[in-house]
């Protein structure tokens, strides 16, 4: 265990899966932090000293595939129930019975699925840019395909291990640059550009990305943190959760349909092209999340929403973390 300069402590414990590193930050009741791709638990270093002091044992993880935890070689480890299980366990190896989950892009379905597998852990959820689907009758993989049309949406193009990882490992500064500038407002291409989510036949993802420009959320610091992490652990973790859609579809047949009952909360951005796409789901949540407390579309702001907008994330979070039921 070691504890940095701004009071956030660093420690590892072990799950199912290996280790699993957890930065936390303040004693409290439990919320539980889930990133998404290509980040890290440093995605939430906004929010863990503002949660702190409100009261809230707040507890970034690197999720599995990512940072300082495990990186198992099997690509079926990273599906949807291994990694609810190691929220179930970090949750347990504190200490505590039960958590609030809050998760931004891909920690967003993994932090739903947590609360509607593990419903007697998780007791509130909180979810970040990507809206809550339930389980389809239709395979995730026939989805996609069909986004594309003469492109391949990039949810296909991560399918094939070692395809992205060519593109991005030779230049993961660059790439990873290239995406935050890509999905954020100030310097995402204008309407009518080429969208950056497709890939052109016998082309790559970072062809559409802006060249030289970095959104004003991500400074220089920022930006090292995140290529040195990818640089030392590469891409295969973390692009292994893409690989495993269809088989989370196939595991969680039982809860096609199912709702996410406990409260919750959705902030979404404004700019953000899930809110567009899943602007189906945002309308359906009177079905799918009857607990919902409140929802948020949030103007001018792209995908990386509590990185861009940290004071209006962190004071819905902590209004909505109050209103809870203890």
């Amino acid at each position: 265990m070691d504890q940095n300069a701004a009071g956030i402590t660093h420690r590892s414990i072990t799950s199912p899966g290996g280790r699993i590193h957890l930065a936390e930050q303040g004693t409290g009741p439990l919320v539980l932090l889930v990133h998404g791709f290509p980040e890290s638990w440093y995605s939430w270093r906004h929010q863990l000293p503002v949660l702190a002091a409100a009261g809230y044992r707040a507890v970034a993880l690197d999720v599995r595939g990512y940072g300082r935890s495990s990186k198992p070689a099997a690509t079926d480890a990273y599906r949807m129930l291994a990694l609810v299980e190691d929220n179930v366990t970090v949750v347990h190896a504190l200490g505590e019975e039960s958590a609030v989950v809050v998760g931004h892009d891909w920690g967003a379905p993994i932090a739903a699925n947590s609360a509607l597998l593990r419903p007697d852990v998780f007791r509130a959820v909180g979810l970040l840019s990507i809206p809550y689907t339930p389980r389809g009758a239709t395979r995730p993989s026939e989805v996609f395909a069909r986004m594309g049309g003469d492109e391949e949406f990039y949810v296909s193009y991560f399918q094939e291990p070692g395809r992205a990882e060519a593109e991005i490992e030779p230049d993961v500064r660059g790439w990873l640059a290239g995406l935050y500038a890509a999905l954020s407002p100030d310097t995402m291409p204008a309407p009518g550009a080429p969208d950056p989510h497709f890939v052109s036949k016998g082309g790559t993802m970072r062809d559409r990305f802006p060249v030289g420009r970095r959104p004003a959320w991500l400074g220089e610091s920022d930006l090292d943190v995140y290529a040195g992490e990818f640089e030392r652990t590469g891409f295969t973790g973390a692009l292994n959760r893409y690989r495993n859609m269809d088989r989370d579809w196939e595991d969680l047949a039982a809860f096609d349909g199912a709702p996410v009952t406990q409260p919750s909360l959705f902030i979404g951005g404004g700019l953000d092209a899930s809110t567009t796409w899943l602007a189906k789901a945002i309308e359906a949540y009177p079905v799918t999340l009857p607990g919902l407390v409140s929802s948020h579309l949030l103007n001018g702001c792209g995908h990386w929403i509590q990185q861009e907008r940290p004071a209006e994330v962190n004071r819905l979070l902590t209004d909505w973390l109050t209103a809870l039921p203890t």
